[in-house]
């Protein structure tokens, strides 16, 4: 069950008109998060949207421009960075001592920020799935042992919230599964899990919480058993019809284009019950528009396609680094946000 998001629900994350830009470039653009402790929060958004700026700015690896962000309901200030060892944080692909065992790895990121006892390294071990490879190099890993190892690495100092950047990346379906569980089981126990995505299916099946930002703003936050109870009907017509049927749509109910300004896919949004969709055609057909395609249904893509213009998330390609806790992140880089 989700938190309920309200004005008192104790935040375990939030951002005040959050802002980066680089050069001329404007990334984030007054972001506004709101993240209730004990959930699973789903960070969504297009590429380029920027969640990876905004994953930086919040383990300090990037300084922001402006706005506040607060942790458990405390700002964070250039003064008091050693609170971000309460964070544990696994951002964009994980990096280790290649001729090291994982056990041996954890025993050196833990004795970076503290003695680390055994009993605990083994247990997050177990809990990556990696006890049986646990003295193995990690050169001989695959990405997706990797990927578990960070998550073990991030959860080191027992961390009340955790951000994890594409966690599930090189993953295979059995291990997403796992993923999954390992991530609700956190949430059950009350930590805080912030996760960015670009797996919608899979955040849809995991998330309590959803945030979904666009050209560096958030357009949409909520419980996803909330943001999914709006129907809607998906139309597909000629692209050089769309705003024709959606001025013919209008009496009947809101249309938003899904292709962008250009319609180049000819996809609209309506907010309508799938048990209308014989009216909906109806009103297409007098204004001679004929629907090629429908779907129908309240799935989180077509939320966001809705949101987002019709940009669909995927990963991107960029050299990646960064685990462990924020305070490690923190400290190697020497950045403040």
């Amino acid at each position: 069950m989700s938190a309920p998001l309200t004005e008192t629900a104790p935040f375990a994350l939030a951002t005040r008109d959050l802002r980066k830009s680089y050069g001329s470039r404007r990334a984030l653009d007054g972001l506004d998060l709101s993240v209730p402790a004990g959930v699973i929060y789903g960070f969504l958004g297009p590429n380029g949207a920027g969640k990876t700026t905004t994953m930086r700015l919040l383990t300090g690896l990037i300084r922001r421009d402006a706005g506040t962000i607060e942790l458990f309901g405390k700002a964070v200030t250039r003064t008091d960075r050693p609170r971000l060892f309460e964070v544990g944080a696994l951002v964009e692909t994980p990096t280790f001592y290649p001729y090291l065992s994982a056990r041996s790895n954890l025993r050196e990121l833990g004795a970076a920020g503290g003695h680390t006892e055994r009993r605990r390294i083994d247990e997050l071990l177990d809990l990556a799935g990696l006890t049986d490879r646990a003295d193995d190099r990690v050169q001989t890993y695959s990405l997706g042992m990797k990927q578990r190892l960070g998550i073990a690495a991030a959860l080191l100092s027992d961390p009340k919230l955790l951000l994890l950047d594409e966690p599930s990346n090189g993953l295979d379906p059995s291990g997403i599964a796992g993923m999954r569980d390992t991530l609700r089981q956190l949430a059950a126990q009350g930590k805080t899990v912030f996760v960015s995505s670009h797996l919608l299916a899979e955040v849809e099946l995991m998330a309590d919480v959803v945030g979904i930002i666009a050209n560096g703003r958030l357009v949409r936050e909520g419980p996803l058993r909330e943001l999914l109870a709006r129907p809607v009907i998906k139309v597909q017509v000629r692209p050089e019809q769309v705003d024709g049927a959606i001025a013919a749509l209008k009496p009947l109910a809101p249309a938003e284009p899904l292709g962008g300004p250009d319609h180049d896919v000819g996809w609209i949004a309506v907010r309508l019950a799938s048990d209308r969709t014989e009216e909906l055609n109806r009103v297409l057909g007098s204004a001679g528009i004929f629907a090629s395609g429908i779907e129908t249904g309240s799935d989180l893509e077509m939320l966001f396609l809705e949101l987002t213009g019709g940009q669909v998330p995927s990963a991107d390609g960029a050299s990646r680094s960064g685990l462990g806790s924020v305070g490690d992140a923190t400290r190697q880089k020497g950045n403040a946000s």
